[in-house]
C-alpha cells in the first residue's frame, strides 16, 4: 500500500543527496520514478535537483499553478515512486494532490524539505506535509557552531544573523547555517566581522 512520506531536516542534513540516492536505487532496478522540485529554486536552473557534493538530476518543476495529480495521472507509465525535493515551497493544494496520488493512484510519494524557515516559522508545504503524511522522518545534521543536533536554519547577510524578511530567500552555505536552538538564539559572529 502506497504512503506519503515527509523527510525533513535543517540545511545540510543530506535531503537532496538522499532523494538522488533513492532515485538511483529505483532506476538501477529499471523501476522508473518521477523527480520533481520547486520551480522557486533556481540556484542551478529551474527543474534541476543539485546536491552540495556535486550530484544532480533533471526534475519536473512545480509552480503555483502546477496540477501534480493531473500530471502524474497523465503519464504514459506508472511510476514506482514520486520524489519531490524542496517540498517546503509547495502549497497546501499541492500537498492535497500528493495525498490523492497516494490514495487514488496507489503510488508512493516521498517529499524532502525544510520544516522551518530562517525566521523559525513553518513553511506552508511543510505544515501540510506534517499534517497529511503517513510517515515522518527527520534527517539529522549537526550545528554549525557546536556538536548538538541542528533543528533550525540561521540566515546570514554580510556576516550578521538575519531574522526578518521574506520567507523565501534562496541560498546555500553562503547564506544559511544549520544550528541548534542555542546558536539560533545566540549566534556566533565571525571574528573578522566584529
Amino acid at each position: 500500500m502506497a504512503q506519503l512520506f515527509f523527510k525533513y531536516g535543517a540545511m545540510n542534513s543530506g535531503k537532496t543527496i538522499e532523494i538522488l540516492k533513492v532515485a538511483h536505487n529505483y532506476e538501477e532496478q529499471n523501476k522508473p520514478v518521477v523527480l520533481m522540485t520547486s520551480g522557486l529554486d533556481t540556484r542551478d536552473g529551474v527543474g534541476k535537483i543539485s546536491s552540495r557534493i556535486g550530484l544532480s538530476s533533471p526534475a519536473v518543476p512545480i509552480f503555483a499553478d502546477t496540477k501534480i495529480f493531473d500530471f502524474i495521472q497523465g503519464l504514459d507509465f506508472k511510476p514506482y515512486c514520486i520524489l519531490i525535493d524542496e517540498s517546503q515551497f509547495l502549497l497546501k493544494e499541492h500537498v492535497l494532490e500528493l495525498a490523492r496520488v497516494v490514495d487514488e493512484l496507489d503510488i508512493p510519494v516521498m517529499a524532502f524539505g525544510l520544516k522551518n524557515d530562517f525566521r523559525n516559522e513553518m513553511f506552508e508545504g511543510s505544515k501540510y506535509l506534517l499534517l497529511y503524511a503517513d510517515k515522518l522522518e527527520e534527517l539529522k545534521t549537526i550545528c554549525w557552531f557546536c556538536h548538538k543536533k541542528a533543528t533550525m536554519n540561521l540566515h546570514y547577510i554580510n556576516g550578521r544573523p538575519v531574522y526578518e524578511g521574506d520567507q523565501v530567500q534562496i541560498g546555500g552555505n553562503e547564506a544559511y547555517y544549520p544550528v541548534c536552538r542555542k546558536h539560533y538564539l545566540h549566534p556566533q559572529i565571525p571574528h573578522n566581522e566584529e
